[in-house]
């Protein structure tokens, strides 16, 4: 028995009523890109992952870096996440966009005003589709310490803020 998936189209309808948290990924090189496929996988030992499409321009440096950084966007960094989904430009030279950001351990480029940064080791990589899924350990964490910053999360198409 056969079994067939849902056409493309259906599916990127459908995942667009699924609400998910921004973060951008950068790696050494300087690279990075936005991502709403981040997610806690295990707390003992602490692991995550997200998912990057192995055609992006971005995917040679990720996929070669030992250690990537994960910066969870606030509510007031849309023009940052915009800039790093936006093809085939330097996202880097961008500084009107994404702010201020700096080379942090490893190389890793971190973004400056994010909610949460998490550097990781890379443990895994798995081929998915056109994407691959990238399981990392977290080697150093820091958060924002404001009670009133809020996510910047991603649905229907569009950025919003929560609260």
């Amino acid at each position: 028995m056969t079994i067939a998936a849902i056409d493309s189209g259906l599916f990127r309808r459908v995942l667009r009523r699924h609400a998910a948290a921004v973060v951008v990924v950068t790696a050494p090189g300087p690279a990075g890109f936005t991502a709403t496929s981040f997610t806690s996988v295990s707390l003992d030992p602490p692991l995550v992952s997200f998912c990057a499409a192995r055609a992006a321009s971005t995917w040679p440096s990720v996929s070669a870096a030992p250690v990537v950084g994960v910066h969870v966007l606030t509510a007031g960094q849309e023009r940052v996440a915009r800039a790093f989904a936006t093809p085939g430009i330097d996202r880097f030279a961008a500084h009107e966009s994404i702010g201020a950001w700096h080379e942090g351990p490893h190389g890793v480029p971190l973004l400056d005003g994010a909610l949460a940064v998490l550097i990781c080791r890379v443990v895994n990589q798995v081929k998915a589709g056109d994407h691959a899924i990238v399981v990392a350990s977290p080697i150093h964490a820091e958060h924002h310490n404001d009670a009133d910053a809020t996510p910047l999360v991603y649905h229907d198409g569009t950025y919003v803020g929560l609260g």
